[in-house]
């Protein structure tokens, strides 16, 4: 699922994020280490970078991952699986299988998580701020 991001940037893979969640949090880390290109660039929903490119029900919700990719904003599962495939590598194959089952499904399973997420992983207090190494691969 997927729709049309804002057209005129000089950013491109941009990973949002609920900048409050410890699992969104850990998958940020997660992403950071594997993205040895440091293609990826990342913004937590509740910044003024989302207010620019995400829908206002996508970054309220705070239920999604959002991927803005050459134009086009991936939700949930097929965030994750197009992030992957733009890391490339290894990941690409791992990412291109995720995206090969159907959305329904992926989607099922990425739902069951995001509702548990807060009590499995904790909330914190203020959205995640970058080490001084890391600045350049946040946005606001």
């Amino acid at each position: 699922m997927s729709s049309n991001a804002a057209e005129n940037t000089d950013h491109d893979a941009i990973v949002f994020f609920d900048g409050v969640c410890g699992l969104c949090n850990h998958m940020v880390n997660f992403l950071m280490a594997i993205d040895r290109q440091e293609v990826l660039k990342f913004a937590p929903l509740q910044g003024e970078t989302a207010a620019n490119f995400v829908p206002a029900g996508a970054r309220q919700n705070l239920n999604s991952f959002v991927f803005a990719n050459s134009g086009r904003l991936y939700y949930r599962s097929g965030a994750l699986a197009r992030i992957l495939m733009r890391i490339g590598g290894l990941w690409r194959i791992l990412g291109a299988m995720l995206w090969l089952i159907p959305w329904p499904l992926r989607d099922a399973g990425y739902r069951i998580v995001a509702v548990l997420r807060y009590r499995l992983f904790g909330k914190h207090e203020s959205c995640r701020l970058p080490a001084p190494e890391e600045r350049s691969r946040f946005l606001d």
